[in-house]
């Protein structure tokens, strides 16, 4: 009796959560997936067939359905993810993504979205499960007077009384069953059971070059069935160094992709293989029949919860949503991000934190300091300019060193970036090895990366976190998947100007269908594929026109979109504030720096310039060409004194100077406008602001006895580059 009402509520759960779940493994068999022969092909008739079939195959994995699965490379260069006929190569499927529904469902049957406390209790209630089925069976043995009356007729006296006991009998193995994995793994996932992690060692000198055999001559692949692998990893090169890696049910087997011999074979230790043998009884995913007895099984808990009780206990809604301190918070998310992209996926976490009933607190990079409660620290930022930091975690390596934090931390890193860039997710990846070399933090998972806000990537992550520490799972909103409508503005293209330059400059006009709260040195992100993938541009607006100016890339997405654009076309953007890039008014005096991609800002600002603040424009082009379609508007605006001086050189042309050495030319000039309050703004590459920046930095140091930071910091140095 005591074991059952400390229990009831959790097992309640448990066991309805177990019924649906036991749906899964039924609805993944009934997937045409399966080769006819399966459990008669060797590795020696699939391995051959699938590398000829696909060159680009990485990994080979068999599921516990016995579905084969490949990924790697297609033959046209793009990513092959599919379910094969591993005989022929024939594809059957696409793997799809796991149901959330049943995402969600697992993660209450294993935590109640409690995290490490909540499989704690789940654990403790398998645990008094197997002491309840251990004790009913010892009462029945008692009620039926010994072992042998196990299964006489039982006396119905009522309906509850009868049934509890019948049921108890033809039930009490597949409960026993239920009980007994139910805690192994818990006992396993607190590591009170050890499962060590094993992998091949090979000797490279060791490695023999030959004699070469075909893959379909190998011993051991001739030896092997494909129903005892549960994944191949086959070699990125022809290289003898590189060799194939196999697992198997009971053992890890690297193999020569020469010569077939084995390099070195691993049996794994007996833990793993009843941790193994224990997720497939306490699943069902081995076998559609033993599927079916665990949901009856679950169904009789059910049951003898009903007719062991007689009374109702309402759950408790524990979970609420609320703001946490730092000081309290479990989980810290700090998050580096130049323009803001990058909160939106740390709110989705946090938010998802919350309603699992977590102690979340998110800030950036920057604020970081002692959080004495916190258990997991996720890192999650961009990349800012080449392989640098954001803005806002420019302070990350001294605010470790000041503030080591008092017990020890599990963390994560994840990156986001675009492969269109070399510096990939570069401080993503300094940042993860400085927490590596602090002897508080324990790392978790590997870095991760998120390509161009690729909601897959991002949901490896998620899977990762979840899978080596049991992290809820958090539902993604859907504005993370694709483009949402809502904000977008519809635009309509004006113009499109290339005119007679050869650098791939060209400028753009769109004009929104209603008047739009939008100033220069704003932002337009645009979604060319209409999917993730954003791309951002800096605009100016002039005559209610918003104008881009923009160089053609090789293969760019976003560039060659907007380049295709012709006249009365539209297009879906939307059109982001950016508050520190906006013209200052207040300002004595405005030094305005770009190169021709920067351009279109400084233009909408020169026209905006209604107060005649004195304005100096200093902007760099490879050709002369490139300023010709300006000149009219520069003219104009020198004469109506929106424009103080212009100032242009190009780089291919003439003397071939670049912007930055303008500025180092007018030294004098610049050292005075900042010792007076001047704002310098600074639009367009990455390459030329480096430039600019190292320029200004001399200048300062030079001639006004302060470093450029202290500009920085009272914000007269700007910049809005890409």
């Amino acid at each position: 009796m005591a074991l059952a009402i400390s229990s009831f509520l959790l097992l309640l759960l448990a066991s309805i959560t177990g019924i649906i779940l036991s749906f899964q493994p039924l609805t993944e068999k009934i997937q045409p997936f399966r080769s006819a022969n399966f459990d008669q092909l060797s590795l020696a008739q699939t391995i051959p067939q699938l590398r000829k079939t696909y060159p680009g195959i990485t990994e080979l994995t068999v599921d516990a359905n016995h579905f084969t699965k490949v990924t790697g490379s297609s033959n046209n260069g793009g990513k092959l993810l599919a379910f094969v006929d591993p005989q022929t190569g024939k594809i059957l499927g696409i793997p799809r993504k796991e149901s959330e529904f049943f995402q969600w469902i697992t993660g209450l049957h294993r935590s109640l979205f409690l995290h490490e406390i909540g499989r704690f209790f789940i654990g403790l209630t398998c645990f008094l499960l197997l002491l309840i089925t251990v004790s009913g069976t010892i009462l029945i043995i008692q009620r039926q007077r010994g072992l042998k009356g196990f299964f006489k007729r039982i006396v119905r006296e009522d309906f509850a009384q009868y049934y509890h006991v019948v049921l108890g009998r033809w039930t009490l193995i597949p409960i026993f069953v239920i009980a007994l994995t139910g805690s192994y793994l818990s006992l396993v996932r607190f590591e009170l059971i050890k499962t060590p992690k094993i992998s091949t060692d090979v000797d490279f000198e060791a490695i023999k070059p030959g004699p070469v055999r075909k893959a379909t001559n190998f011993a051991f692949f001739k030896q092997t069935k494909l129903s005892d692998v549960l994944s191949v990893e086959f070699p990125f090169s022809e290289d003898v160094e590189d060799y194939y890696t196999l697992k198997l049910q009971d053992r890890e087997v690297a193999v020569n992709q020469v010569t077939g011999e084995i390099l070195s074979e691993v049996k794994y230790p007996t833990t793993v293989l009843l941790t193994n043998l224990s997720l497939n009884l306490h699943t069902g995913r081995a076998s559609a029949l033993w599927a079916i007895v665990l949901a009856i099984a679950c169904g009789n808990i059910l049951f003898f919860i009903y007719s062991g009780f007689a009374i109702t206990l309402k759950r408790r809604a524990n979970r609420t949503k609320n703001n946490y301190t730092s000081d309290e918070s479990r989980f810290i998310i700090l998050v580096g991000s130049e323009n803001g992209s990058t909160y939106r996926y740390a709110r989705a976490i946090h938010q998802g934190l919350l309603k699992a009933g977590e102690k979340s607190f998110i800030t950036e990079i920057n604020s970081y300091k002692i959080y004495p409660k916190a258990k997991y620290l996720l890192v999650m930022t961009a990349t800012y300019g080449l392989g640098d930091a954001p803005t806002n975690a420019s302070k990350f390596t001294g605010l470790l060193a000041k503030y080591p934090q008092l017990q020890a931390i599990r963390y994560s890193v994840l990156g986001f970036g675009s492969h269109s860039y070399p510096d990939f997710c570069k401080f993503a990846f300094e940042a993860n090895n400085l927490l590596s070399h602090q002897p508080w933090a324990v790392s978790v998972t590997d870095v991760h990366t998120v390509n161009d806000k690729s909601p897959d990537d991002f949901s490896l992550w998620l899977e990762a976190l979840s899978q080596q520490e049991g992290v809820p799972a958090i539902n993604l909103p859907d504005d993370l998947h694709n483009v949402n409508d809502v904000g977008l503005e519809t635009l309509s293209v004006n113009y499109n100007i290339e005119g007679a330059r050869t650098d791939g400059m060209f400028t753009i006009s769109l004009q929104a269908r209603n008047k739009l709260n939008v100033t220069s040195g704003d932002l337009l992100a645009i979604y060319p594929a209409n999917d993730h993938r954003e791309r951002l541009y800096s605009i100016g607006v002039i005559a209610k026109e918003i104008r881009l100016n923009v160089r053609l890339q090789p293969n760019g997405l976003g560039s060659g979109f907007l380049h295709r654009l012709s006249p009365g076309e539209k297009i879906k953007a939307r059109l982001i504030r950016n508050q520190h890039f906006h013209f200052p008014e207040d300002a004595p005096e405005v030094i305005m720096i770009s190169n021709g991609t920067g351009i279109a800002p400084f233009l909408g600002m020169i026209d905006q310039n209604k107060k005649k603040t004195p304005c100096h424009l200093y902007c760099g082009f490879r050709e002369s060409s490139s300023l010709d379609m300006y000149q009219d508007f520069l003219a104009a605006s020198s004469s109506d004194k929106k424009l103080s001086n212009l100032n242009a050189t190009f780089s291919r042309e003439g003397n071939k100077q670049y912007v930055s050495e303008l500025i180092s030319r007018d030294a004098d000039m610049v050292a005075a406008a900042l010792n007076k309050n001047a704002v310098i703004m600074i639009c367009g590459s990455l390459t030329m602001q480096k430039d600019v920046v190292d320029v200004l930095e001399k200048i300062c140091q030079e001639k006004t006895g302060k470093s450029l930071a202290f500009y920085q910091s009272h914000n007269q140095i700007r910049t809005d580059c890409y």
